[in-house]
């Protein structure tokens, strides 16, 4: 297997489930019902510092190009928490990334890091179509270079992947990682919803 063969057999294997995480359900089940621009930015602090938290200790453990890709992810994540905290006081129940925590070596931990991008990126989709919505181009525009930056530390995340899988055993691994994070997010984004007594299985 190699890096094309890896995303697709993630993609393929998770369709309904990211399709799903891309509509325009996604937010409204992440802020609770909430979907104000103040419950919005808590969703993008809670998922950033849940990914920052993750990627921190494995780049302390992972050398080379992962440990590399690893702490800029981290540290973007944080900084984009940081700047998400500036713009509300409000908090929102985080979650949807716990399938991080069941990540462990380098091949999980760069699948892990592909897969919560690729979550991310259906997320940071809706958050530009959310900021269109509320006349705010200039936020929409910040969302969709986050989509660019997203974009690049996967390709990054890829790279670091194929150094660490040394075999189709390990390529095999990487993609049930992925897997289980995605499910994980996928199980969060249902539970939200039918809390709510909202359907979570049409397409918005």
């Amino acid at each position: 297997m190699d890096t094309a063969g890896f995303v697709e057999a993630v993609e393929d294997g998770n369709r309904t489930e990211l399709s799903r995480l891309g509509s325009s359900k996604s937010l409204y089940a992440l802020t609770g019902g909430e979907l104000d621009a103040d419950h919005v930015y808590a969703v993008v602090e809670t998922l950033a510092n849940a990914q920052a938290d993750r990627y921190e200790p494995w780049a302390d453990e992972a050398d080379g190009e992962l440990a590399d890709v690893l702490t800029a992810a981290a540290d973007a994540e944080r900084e984009r928490a940081a700047d998400a905290a500036g713009e509300t006081d409000e908090s929102v129940e985080g979650g949807l990334f716990d399938g991080l925590d069941d990540c462990e070596g380098t091949a999980e931990w760069a699948a892990g890091l592909v897969a919560a991008t690729i979550v991310t990126k259906k997320l940071q989709e809706q958050l530009v179509g959310f900021f269109v919505g509320q006349a705010d181009p200039t936020t929409a525009s910040t969302f969709r270079s986050y989509g660019d930056e997203l974009g690049e530390r996967r390709e990054a995340a890829l790279a670091a992947l194929e150094t660490v899988c040394a075999d189709e055993s390990e390529w095999e691994t990487a993609v049930d990682a992925a897997g289980g994070v995605v499910t994980a997010a996928y199980d969060v984004y249902v539970d939200r919803l039918e809390a709510m007594g909202v359907n979570p299985k049409p397409v918005c």
